[in-house]
């Protein structure tokens, strides 16, 4: 009895310090979520401020445009307008203008009628 008693504690002693050397599963596990969580975070900030950058360009484009407020009374035309100009005098459909210039219906709608409206 005493020999069972004293094998049983040292199988306990041994397999506590094993313990403290093994990996320990929930700290990789809680280590990989915080890599995720900052990576997820930073890919979102890298978003973020090339959203910003293209809102920025986009709001600078409009500003040229607005200065340019008309550009059929300078006699200049960008060229996507005369491509659509050109596509609507040919006798070709605002969807069929829409498909080849890659814009929306509504866009190429406004813009004949604006440069109809001018002529």
């Amino acid at each position: 009895m005493v020999y069972a008693l004293s094998a049983l504690l040292a199988v306990s002693i041994i397999l506590l310090i094993l313990s403290f050397f093994m990996n320990d599963r929930f700290k990789d596990i809680e280590q990989q979520l915080e890599q995720l969580s900052i990576s997820s975070m930073q890919e979102s900030y890298q978003m973020k401020k090339k959203l910003r950058i293209l809102e920025e360009e986009l709001l600078a484009d409009d500003m040229d445009f607005m200065e340019n407020t008309n550009p059929a009374s300078q006699g200049t035309t960008p060229p996507m307008y005369q491509t659509i100009l050109e596509l609507n005098h040919q006798g070709k459909s605002v969807e069929q203008i829409a498909r080849e210039t890659s814009l929306n219906e509504h866009d190429i709608h406004s813009i004949i009628k604006q440069f109809s409206s001018k002529r």
